[in-house]
């Protein structure tokens, strides 16, 4: 062997601390960095990807039975411009009611024997496909319960009310229906007197823009025939909705994943750096006894890249394991059908991990390599005479142990190297502040974004009783007669603390094209869970609020007015507030008195209850159910919001990032207090001779990293606090929407100071190990150690 595979191979395995911190920094900082790399390419254009992967329709369209044949809706795939088609299905539209007797949202219900076909394949994520009658799969979209599986929807409106086992839960990229059953289950879902219908499912040859598509949709009616197309929907439509329901969480998953990413590129850069640094006294020897400079390098270089490639590679391996659950929940989220990690991410990681490793040996070996022999064996030994001796004076006169105030004063002596413990530090302090501001952040743009304070609900989309809805019929409008009788249930009932309801419907607004939704309020929905962004909630008719949406596309701001026409009649409104409310359409909240003079159609309403301190939610919704049975109309209590499993996969991924990336932080501080107190070895064995026990020397090795600690746990926090309150609103700007305080104000001073001491506790739980193995050293072994 040669004497620079000599020297490599000692380096390797005599310093084996240093050995086992580069690979099991490096190991982890690829496995965060996998992890971080796929989440940024899974973000990136899910939805496309999803209807690529899927072959999603590019148009849904709706067929009266009626007024076509299935044979004739089978020869529209030969219209000009359809590449693919498939149906037709039959389909029908039912309410079904939960085991828990409560009504639920109407389904529109397809009957599809398979999930596959030549358009809109639907992959399953929970369960099984119908494989014959009595069953129903639920769309991930329109769910009956968090896990709905051996669920029994009852359908107590239609003949002999059929009931359905959810067997399944997919999800249609194109969102093509709400719930999947096996065809002949069409027919007993359809109601005496209604319509039957069809589903044809296309896909054109271009499709890029709204004129193509409905290039596509003349071509199938002119084959069809005008009157048999009841309803027709655009793939643009469905991707517009979906970009606006991942358009917040897209940016917090890149966030996490670049976070993985450039603390990994810091942290193992510093550990690499100190490695190396540590060795000048080394490096020192190898020159005089007739290495080259170059030689040097490259000996310290390969020193470097032999764990690092080890955990390189062990990094890859577990990377990828522990994607394949996170890129699973991604593809909930998402819709995507992702099997693993990208190649080409694994690729990235491996080739910059081992470009990073060498590029930092070789810039901190070159360093030391060009120093003069006598220097780099007296700088690798000894600090230079006369630094630190103020420090060493000023914590001998603290009221402190003696071990404590020596282990004080000691980074002062090596600023150097005290500074990249204090880098490594201040990485995995910035880590940790970001990520729980980040997580507190995203839990409280769900609380806003849903709107969800209200104890509890009141939808009013259950028909009458003893009617059946229609095929396709839109939520009827809510009668005066009855909208009394709910209100006088809920004024009635023991408990109520306060109510409003929220009636919707379309308007026009002037200087825009197409239509507005105006959400109209009955009584006081300021704590509704409404958040302001700025200005305040409407307080009396003529008064509205608006989403950031809105006040960008009508180029208005607060205290604006505009003018709103409902039914050819014109009402100016004036803008009060800017409520946070993602979308990407026009949308208002106002007053329902506003309109009272145009009597607008109400197409839907609910009712929103908070109940008094101290009253039973299960209790008061028994009691209302009971007062509202003859309605028609059920309370329920406020659910959990549908992003939940959103939510726990961010929180989740946002904490195995953070524990990966802390965990590569106290490697590196552990590193360089190990290399330091074996260089210091001899004066460990002085300070032994005279009489310090184990637990003195343990203090003393632990102290010298104490202020570093307390120092990068400071500046960390500080630095963390900062990027959130960058990045976090910047995020929201990305998709659309102005954040309000309760969201980019989510660190308390409590949590501050915890936080910064989280620094602390790092550089004690680096340097508890060279602690205890210095004083476990034996004095005479120590005084000769050279």
């Amino acid at each position: 062997m040669s004497a620079m595979g000599r020297v490599v191979r000692s380096g390797v395995t005599r310093r084996r601390v240093q050995t086992v911190v580069i690979g099991l920094a490096t190991m982890m900082a690829v496995t965060a960095s996998v992890l971080g790399g796929s989440l940024v390419a899974a973000s990136s254009g899910p939805f496309d990807r999803a209807f690529a992967q899927q072959d999603g329709a590019h148009l849904t369209a709706q067929f009266d039975a009626d007024e076509t044949t299935a044979a004739r809706l089978t020869a529209s795939a030969r219209a000009d411009g359809v590449a693919a088609s498939a149906g037709p299905f039959p389909t029908v539209t039912a309410t079904p009611r939960s085991t828990a007797d409560v009504d639920l949202p109407p389904l529109t219900v397809v009957g599809r024997a398979t999930p596959d076909g030549d358009v809109d394949r639907v992959p399953l994520s929970q369960g099984r496909w119908v494989s014959g009658p009595g069953q129903i799969v639920l769309s991930a979209d329109h769910p009956a319960a968090a896990s709905p599986l051996n669920t029994v929807l009852r359908f107590p409106d239609l003949p002999g009310q059929p009931t359905l086992t959810v067997v399944g839960v997919a999800r249609s990229v194109s969102r093509t229906a709400d719930a999947w059953v096996s065809p002949s289950d069409v027919t007993t879902l359809t109601g005496p007197g209604a319509a039957g219908g069809y589903q044809m499912l296309y896909r054109f040859a271009e499709a890029d823009t709204a004129a193509h598509v409905d290039r596509g949709r003349a071509a199938v009616v002119a084959l069809v025939g005008p009157r048999a197309l009841v309803g027709a929907q655009s793939w643009l439509t469905v991707k517009d909705a979906n970009e606006r329901e991942t358009a917040l969480f897209v940016p917090f998953l890149v966030a996490f994943g670049a976070l993985g990413l450039v603390m990994s590129v810091l942290v193992v850069g510093t550990v690499i750096a100190g490695a190396v640094g540590t060795a000048t006294r080394r490096i020192g020897i190898l020159k005089a006894v007739g290495f080259t400079p170059a030689q040097v390098v490259r000996a310290y270089v390969a020193q470097a890249l032999v764990p690092a490639g080890v955990g390189v590679a062990a990094g890859v391996v577990a990377g990828n394991l522990l994607a394949i659950p996170v890129l699973a929940d991604a593809d909930q989220l998402y819709g995507t059908t992702d099997t693993g990690v990208t190649w080409w991410v694994d690729a990235v990681v491996v080739v910059g991990a081992l470009g990073m490793v060498a590029l930092t040996a070789w810039a901190a070996a070159l360093r030391a390599g060009r120093l003069r022999t006598v220097d780099a064996i007296a700088v690798g030994r000894t600090p230079r005479p006369g630094r630190g001796q103020w420090a060493a004076r000023l914590t001998a006169r603290l009221p402190l142990p003696r071990p404590v105030s020596l282990g004080l004063a000691h980074p002062f002596a090596r600023p150097g190297r005290a500074a990249a413990v204090l880098a490594a530090i201040t990485f995995g302090a910035t880590t940790v502040t970001f990520a729980v501001g980040a997580a507190a952040s995203l839990d409280r743009v769900q609380t806003a974004k849903d709107h969800a304070a209200a104890d509890v609900v009141i939808d009013t989309f259950a028909p009458p009783p003893g009617t059946a809805p229609a095929p396709n019929a839109a939520p009827r409008a809510l009668s005066a007669d009855e909208a009394a009788t709910i209100t006088a249930a809920i004024e009635a009932q023991p408990g109520t603390g306060g109510y409003y309801s929220v009636a919707t419907t379309q308007v026009a607004v002037a200087g825009t094209t197409g239509f507005a939704r105006l959400d109209a309020f009955t009584g006081d929905a300021s704590w509704g869970g409404y958040e302001i962004v700025s200005g305040r909630w409407f307080a009396r008719p003529g008064e509205a609020a608006v989403p950031s949406t809105f006040l960008t596309a009508t180029g208005t701001r607060i205290g604006d007015s505009v003018v709103v026409t409902d039914r050819g009649r014109a009402v100016s409104v004036r803008i009060v507030g800017e409520v946070f409310h993602p979308t990407n359409n026009l949308l208002m909240f106002a007053d329902a008195a506003t309109f009272a003079a145009t009597k607008p159609n109400l197409t839907a309403a609910s009712y929103h209850i908070r109940l008094a301190d101290g009253a039973d939610v299960t209790g008061y919704v028994a009691g209302l159910n009971e007062t509202l049975a003859t309605s028609g109309f059920t309370a329920a209590p406020q659910g959990p919001t549908d992003s939940s499993g959103t939510i726990v996969l961010l929180d989740a991924l946002a904490a195995l990032l953070t524990l990966m990336l802390v965990a590569v932080a106290a490697m590196g501080v552990l590193n360089m207090v190990v290399l330091d107190t074996r260089e210091r070895v001899r004066d460990l064995g002085i300070h032994k001779a005279l009489g310090m026990t184990p637990r003195q020397t343990v203090a003393m090795v632990v102290a010298s990293v104490a202020v570093t600690g307390l120092a990068g746990g400071a500046i960390g926090v500080a630095v963390g606090v900062a990027v959130h309150r960058a990045v976090i609103p910047a995020m929201g700007h990305r998709a659309g929407v102005n954040l309000p305080a309760s969201v980019t104000d989510v660190h308390q001073p409590t949590t501050l100071l915890l936080l910064g001491l989280g620094g602390l506790l790092i550089a004690v739980a680096g340097a508890l190990l060279p602690a205890g193995w210095a004083a476990r050293t034996r004095t005479a072994v120590a005084l000769r150690t050279e």
